[in-house]
């Protein structure tokens, strides 16, 4: 018994796991960023005041022990302090001014600042400055539970490792200032630290420099009085901070001349380094900390602007697909229907036909679809030949019988051998020059025929593509389809057609000259997208491929997800091959050229490229509505769905279709959009992987088994 392949199932969990990489990645970029940078102090007085003891104390505060302990600074020594940085544009200035000054300050860092900016950390180590935490994220430590705590400041501890190789024992919580103001929500949020092993510093002058008063209101507020010494609190990140670079400068320069000397907390105060080297465990696990959170800053840029760009190619499309709709309608389709039916012109003789109607295990839907195409009115002989390829069911028995209820009928039966061989068996079976290749369970209305072969009166074009249209369109998966049909596959024809670069006459409803069919080579079963195989292989003989929609043929579209999924994957797989097998027409002249430079960049950008960045958006949207502007993000959703509603409304009018069927629509971009995706995923990964996928058989549910073949819209 012969090995059946099974389709690739690897790709789904590196597909998974990039998944939750990215998602993972974004969530640490989103918290790392979501709550950085100085905002309004926090009242938290209503708590009531911290004990006396450690209000009036310095403020480097020690509460490991039963009662708080604490430091001043010496006289005429000032600890200059800065908060929320490294700041790649601030910090620079001011470690240049303090270098100039052969001063050295402490900078409080936000974890996840100095793990986006680790240069700068390592710069600030070297130049002879200290580092302390000021958490990770820049939180309110009175009002965060303990664990939460515990979490910021062990972050701020492994990007420090990370980006330094140290760790500080110097803890300035935010939105915190002099000592003396100290609540108690902030103490016991203090005494949590200190368990920790932190010294608490606050600060003796409060410059405010974060409101940016001015220079000289900066530079006063920093200055102690009769020669005492303090910390100084200022800022290097969170805004603009030229005023704070510019008063530095002016108070280094005159507290210097006064005797003033500027060092770091520990060393003011003769306490141990507050950096101290970290271990070989904590820099690997910091290290991947500073990196993975870089590397996620970079990710959420990009897909920021790929949101955007995906925003915007999907808005052109979407405008252009209506501008040449309405070029299709006022230029091409007047044209056409003074042409429709050349053969009523005086002495026009209309050209016989045949039919060809390839069918495997089509018992279901054949009959239906035979007698609507002997039911036509087109007034020239048609022949229409069944080719049974190899099938197990009835479809041969079906196909005798009506062979011996119409004249005109022929039956042939082959080995199974696919759909091309079964259709050139029939071509080559076929009397007559123009050919219809109609699927077999496709239904025909009594003009498909003649609008179809009408469109063939002009000698240079080789092929029509009609008007497919889902009969089975009552469920929510076929009104789906419906709309995909009517919106996604039609406008774009229409565009196509208007361009000259039409890449797909349906297998379903097309009619060729036989010349142009012997020009391409006949069907081949290079691809499992016969049909645009053939399309593309006609476009690059030099033969026009026009788009005729009142040609119109209703089929049976897959009623499950299953074979959904199924029948997409299959057209998907096959589209990608043809795309390669016919790249280069993209540099070669003529029709040729023009079908392949103007056609397959579209389909490349449109059908392979946007769907496959598709989740990726998706996922980023999601993180923008958590982490980024909400309305932003969210007022991009409505005016999505909003320009897909007015071109749907537009394509369903343009086809004579009820405007009804658009409630599914919003529910069609949340499900059936996400199944397209990764239908593209799964045929680009089989791709790539090298596998050959086999040919779907898609499942019929005789959609057409009643006594009138056509369904009930083509009857209203």
């Amino acid at each position: 018994m012969a090995n059946r392949r099974r389709d690739p199932r690897g790709h789904w969990i590196l597909l998974l796991l990039g998944g939750f990489i990215l998602a993972a990645g974004l969530l640490l970029q989103g918290y790392a960023h979501g709550a950085v940078g100085e905002s309004p102090q926090h009242d938290h007085t209503g708590g009531g005041a911290a004990p006396a003891a450690a209000t009036g104390g310095g403020p480097v505060l020690n509460l490991s022990g039963e009662r708080p302990q604490s430091v001043r600074m010496p006289p005429r020594t000032i600890a200059l302090t800065f908060d929320d940085g490294p700041d790649p544009r601030w910090t620079p200035r001011i470690l240049d001014v303090l270098r100039r000054h052969r001063a050295h300050a402490t900078f409080f860092v936000v974890g996840a600042r100095a793990a986006d900016h680790p240069g700068l950390l390592r710069r600030a180590l070297r130049e002879g400055n200290e580092i302390g935490s000021h958490t990770y994220t820049h939180i309110d430590m009175a009002g965060s539970p303990a664990w939460r705590i515990r979490l910021e400041l062990g972050l701020t501890q492994r990007a420090l490792a990370g980006a330094a190789g140290v760790h500080t024992r110097l803890l300035r919580m935010p939105y915190s200032s002099l000592t003396a103001e100290m609540s108690a929500p902030e103490y016991r949020a203090a005494r949590e630290a200190a368990r920790l092993g932190y010294l608490v510093v606050s600060t003796d002058r409060d410059t405010d420099d974060w409101r940016r008063p001015g220079v000289a209101r900066i530079v006063q507020a920093a200055t102690p009085a009769n020669g005492a010494g303090a910390v100084v609190m200022m800022h290097d990140a969170g805004g603009d901070r030229a005023q704070t670079v510019r008063a530095l400068d002016t108070l280094l320069t005159g507290l210097s001349a006064k005797g003033y000397r500027f060092t770091t907390l520990s060393a003011a105060t003769r306490l141990p380094a507050a950096d101290v080297s970290a271990s070989t465990t904590a820099k690997v696990t910091g290290t991947a900390l500073v990196d993975g959170q870089r590397a996620a800053g970079w990710l959420a840029g990009a897909f920021a602007t790929l949101f955007a760009v995906t925003a915007v190619l999907t808005g052109l499309r979407l405008l252009a697909q209506q501008i040449f709709a309405r070029v299709h309608v006022r230029r091409i389709r007047r044209e056409r229907r003074r042409r429709a039916r050349p053969w009523l012109a005086a002495g026009t003789t209309p050209p016989p036909v045949s039919v060809i109607v390839p069918a495997y295990n089509e018992q279901a839907g054949l009959a239906a679809t035979v007698r609507s195409l002997v039911r036509t009115d087109y007034p020239a002989p048609i022949e229409v030949i069944v080719v049974d390829d190899g099938s197990t069911d009835d479809t041969a028995l079906i196909g005798h019988r009506l062979a011996q209820e119409f004249a005109h009928v022929e039956l042939v039966r082959r080995p199974n051998g696919g759909k091309p061989a079964a259709l050139n068996t029939g071509i080559a079976r076929a009397r007559y020059d123009i050919l219809v290749l109609v699927d077999g369970d496709t239904v025909f209305q009594p003009d498909t025929i003649g609008r179809l072969v009408g469109q063939l009166a002009d000698p240079a074009v080789g092929a029509v593509s009609g008007n497919t249209k889902v009969a089975n369109r009552k469920g929510l998966i076929g009104r789906w389809q419906h709309i995909e049909y009517v919106i996604g596959f039609n406008l774009d024809r229409r565009m196509f057609d208007v361009l000259e670069c039409m890449p797909t006459v349906p297998g379903a409803i097309g009619a060729f000259r036989r010349r142009a069919l012997a020009a391409a080579g006949g069907l081949s079963t290079d691809t499992l997208a016969e049909d645009t195989d053939l399309t593309m292989a006609i476009c690059r003989a030099g033969w026009r491929v026009v788009y005729e929609e009142t040609a119109i043929a209703w089929t049976e579209a897959p009623s499950s997800l299953r074979q959904l999924w199924r029948q997409r994957y299959r057209w998907c797989y096959g589209t990608l091959q043809s795309m390669w097998k016919h790249k280069r027409s993209l540099v070669e002249g003529g029709r040729s050229g023009r079908f392949g430079r103007r056609c397959l960049p579209y389909l490349t950008i449109f059908q392979v490229v946007l769907p496959l960045f598709a989740p990726v958006v998706d996922i980023f949207a999601c993180y923008g509505l958590i982490f980024l502007d909400p309305l932003t993000v969210a007022a991009s959703w409505p005016a999505f769905a909003g320009a897909q509603a007015v071109a749907s409304m537009y394509a369903l009018r343009l086809d004579g279709e009820r405007l009804r069927t658009l409630w599914v629509l919003p529910l069609q971009q949340v499900v059936y959009r996400q199944l397209m995706y990764l239908v593209v995923i799964q045929s680009l990964a089989t791709a790539i992987l090298g596998d050959r996928l086999r040919w779907h058989v898609i499942r019929r549910t005789g959609t057409f088994s009643g006594e009138d073949p056509l369904p009930a819209q083509a009857n209203a």
